[in-house]
């Protein structure tokens, strides 16, 4: 059996495409059990998980979607995990992929697959969704460089997942955390390509911001442990500050976009989302709440 694990926050009507992209699902032949967790929604989606087949709605007080995933590897009775977040889209044979992936190799224990923006309008790409399709969701570079892939497209065998142990919480970025704890227990990630899920770009600008501003205060937290760690957080600042040039070559060499009004409008994003990473980090650097910045996900404060 595969269980799919999907955390929840206030997104109906994004869940309900999710779970309807699982429904759609071709060339699987196992067994499949969809494990919904809210982690502090307003209105428990109740009616969205009832309209669908197998669908198991759980509940996480304690905030982040690392607990949200922990309640729900809890409940599982598969062989499989597999993990995806609740506004994206499962590409109609994401699970006959995993499915393949691992009968085909005994030794194989953790997939990473390909994370792609979905486009509202393909001939006309919002500002946000050229700048993501370029820089968002690089997961073949996760997994080659730093050996760990999204929660959004995620699976392994249960079996990985007793002896790694848990999600992190909030406090981390728990995908990395994760990811780098199975790697030094000798479980390597691979990536595969055929294995999609589709990511709608983000809406605004605030959006966006909050990403960084949950993987800023991770990255603030982590190299505070290391030797004059002020000195290296500043360098990192002025780097990123100094990095747009390198963004522009990146989309200039991308395949993911076409059209020279899509790479302006995604270097225009890459200039504005620099300056303001770098702003926040200097912030930190005298001074900032690295714990504030990262509780942001949920509305609720960590216990």
């Amino acid at each position: 059996m595969i269980s799919v694990i999907i955390p929840h926050l206030d997104q109906p009507q994004a869940l309900s495409a999710c779970l309807a992209s699982l429904a759609g699902q071709t060339g699987v032949t196992q067994a499949v059990e969809i494990i919904v967790v809210d982690n502090g929604s307003k209105v428990l989606p109740v009616e969205t998980c009832s309209a669908f087949a197998s669908v198991t709605l759980l509940s996480e007080p304690i905030p982040g979607p690392g607990p949200a995933r922990n309640r729900g590897v809890a409940h599982a009775s598969g062989e499989i995990l597999a993990f995806i977040d609740a506004d994206c889209l499962a590409g109609k044979g994401w699970l006959a992929e995993i499915e393949r992936q691992f009968s085909a190799d005994p030794e194989r224990s953790i997939l990473g697959g390909d994370v792609r923006i979905a486009y509202e309008d393909a001939d006309h790409l919002t500002m946000l969704e050229a700048y993501e399709s370029v820089f968002a969701y690089r997961m073949k570079e996760y997994i080659a460089k730093q050996g760990f892939t999204g929660t959004g497209n995620l699976a392994m065998r249960a079996e990985v997942f007793s002896a790694v142990g848990r999600f992190g919480g909030i406090e981390v970025a728990e995908d990395r955390d994760w990811g780098q704890r199975a790697l030094r227990q000798g479980y390597r990630t691979h990536y595969c390509p055929g294995m999609i899920v589709y990511h709608p770009a983000r809406k605004t600008f605030a959006e966006l911001a909050q990403k960084w501003d949950r993987h800023t205060a991770h990255d603030f937290v982590r190299i505070q442990a290391k030797s004059a760690w002020r000195l290296r957080w500043v360098a990192r600042t002025l780097a990123v500050a100094l990095s747009p040039a390198a963004g522009l070559l990146s989309i200039i060499r991308s395949d993911r976009i076409t059209g020279l009004r899509s790479r302006a409008l995604a270097f225009v994003v890459v200039v504005l989302i620099r300056l303001y990473r770098a702003a926040i980090m200097l912030g930190l650097t005298f001074g900032g709440s690295a714990a504030k910045m990262s509780g942001r996900w949920n509305r609720k404060t960590v216990a």
